[in-house]
């Protein structure tokens, strides 16, 4: 018989099976179109727990973990310049071990934070994710300094994240996931983070239900918007680092009161601060005034064990007139907002629209699709959006890892903040805290200007407190 007629065997008298493959989806089809090395597609999550963790009962459950969730245990599948498709190759396990534990050191913290912005786990082993665990990195607040990556920047008023010196050595432990955003997105892997917590804890950590949107403001809704054929604002240049990459700021804020019975939620306040922030510092830097134009996810997955992993949100953009961003009308701008969410909530269209689902049809080679995705993004760039607004919103899953380690008190998210957007706005809450971060493209601002822009969100989101709804 010929080498076709045997199949192959695994050594157990069976036929060695293909692996699953798995087209890629329309986001990750683009994500991969636009891949760069100076700015990587990362997704970086930080989980703080005021205990210590045991290293190799953490491997297995996180490795557990993964395989009850096995749409994560995937690798690019390689293949020839005129295939039609990238495909995801489903693996039976883990390629590398996901889980490190870093020497302890003065600087661990930041340096896992920098690690998180500068190198995206590699799309050829599975999974397409890593977790570094910080132990001794001490409370995620404490004296009076907010930690940058690559520069601690002291700032009276914020509280700290880190280790400072002169203090006896910490007990609490830091998870850092990064994701490499080409294949799935933070609420994903925060999803499977849950079920790691639940199998090393042992508690149940079914997600809470979410909150209830307010109900419609009484009166016509007020959806009216600025052109979105008009090239939107851009945030203005800072100092620029000469060094290509992003830098991270992260911060601990209240979460802003608003009335009993107000028609808008706390992300309309997170929306109308961020442009309000934007606003102040391009008129600080003399920028002409343009509407801004800010990228929200929407993420209406279930957050259930079943929750599909991916890349799972789809993009809406809410759009800002110049004369709308009236700090003293604040009623009125959180009104306005809250009516153009809801209404863009409510729409039902593709991920990132219907230009990208055509754009991504399976008709010529998909190297000639990434060509042509890459020049149409160049041309775009006026185009795109001044920034982008993920509120993570507040953390459903305990991610009680038990006695000794503890619950998570302070979990922070950061998009990637690549040009021509620069700047990207992602906050979370969890017990009862505002956890905020800013990450921006060193081509455009340096750590003194993310700072400032804290500053700035410190402020308008106070003035979201207003009492007239």
């Amino acid at each position: 018989m010929t080498a076709v007629e045997h199949p192959a065997r695994d050594g157990t008298d069976g036929p060695i099976r293909p692996p699953v493959r798995v087209p890629f989806p329309v986001v990750d089809e683009v994500a991969r179109h636009c891949l760069q090395e100076e700015e990587p597609e990362t997704v970086h999550i930080e989980v703080h727990l005021p205990g210590r963790l045991d290293p190799d009962r953490l491997r297995r459950a996180f490795t557990e973990a993964l395989h009850r969730h096995p749409r994560i245990l995937m690798r690019e599948a390689p293949g020839p310049w005129y295939r039609r498709r990238y495909e995801w190759e489903l693996t039976p396990g883990p390629d590398v071990e996901v889980v490190s534990f870093p020497p302890p050191s003065r600087d661990a913290l930041r340096d896992a934070r920098t690690r998180a912005l500068l190198t995206a786990p590699p799309l050829s082993a599975s999974p397409p994710i890593r977790l570094e665990v910080v132990a001794g990195a001490g409370p995620a607040v404490g004296s009076e300094a907010t930690d940058a990556v690559g520069e601690p920047a002291p700032a009276a008023g914020h509280r700290a994240v880190g280790p400072t010196s002169g203090h006896p050595a910490p007990k609490g432990t830091v998870l850092f996931l990064t994701i490499n955003h080409t294949a799935l997105d933070g609420p994903a892997c925060l999803r499977i983070l849950a079920t790691a917590a639940e199998l090393y804890g042992g508690k149940d950590d079914t997600p809470a239900a979410p909150p209830v949107r307010p109900p419609d403001a009484t009166g016509p809704a007020d959806v009216d918007t600025p052109s979105t054929w008009t090239p939107p604002a851009r945030v203005a240049h800072g100092t620029p680092e000469p060094s290509p990459g992003n830098g991270l700021l992260v911060t601990e804020l209240s979460v802003p009161r608003r009335p009993k019975g107000s028609p808008y939620t706390v992300n309309d306040q997170l929306m109308a601060t961020t442009a309000l922030m934007i606003a102040h510092w391009n008129r600080e830097h003399g920028a002409h005034p343009r509407p801004l134009r800010i990228t929200m996810p929407v993420d209406d997955r279930p957050r259930g064990a079943d929750m599909p992993i991916g890349n799972g949100t789809r993009l809406v953009e809410v759009t800002f007139a110049p004369q709308e961003l009236d700090a003293d009308r604040m009623g009125e701008l959180l009104r306005r907002t809250a009516n153009r969410t809801r209404a863009l909530k409510s729409v039902d269209r593709p991920q990132l629209g219907h230009g990208a689902a055509l754009l991504t049809a399976p008709v010529v080679p998909v190297a000639w699709r990434a060509a042509v995705t890459r020049g149409l993004r160049r041309a775009a760039g006026p185009w795109t959006s001044t920034t982008l607004l993920s509120n993570i919103g507040r953390i459903p899953y305990a991610l009680d890892f038990g006695e000794t380690a503890g619950r998570a008190h302070a979990v922070w998210f950061s998009a990637p903040a690549r040009m021509p957007r620069g700047l990207t706005v992602t906050t979370a809450s969890t017990a009862g805290r505002l956890h905020l971060a800013l990450r921006w493209s060193r081509t455009l601002l340096s750590h003194g200007d993310g700072a400032h822009l804290r500053d700035l969100f410190e402020h308008y989101l106070h003035a979201t407190e207003v009492d007239d709804v």
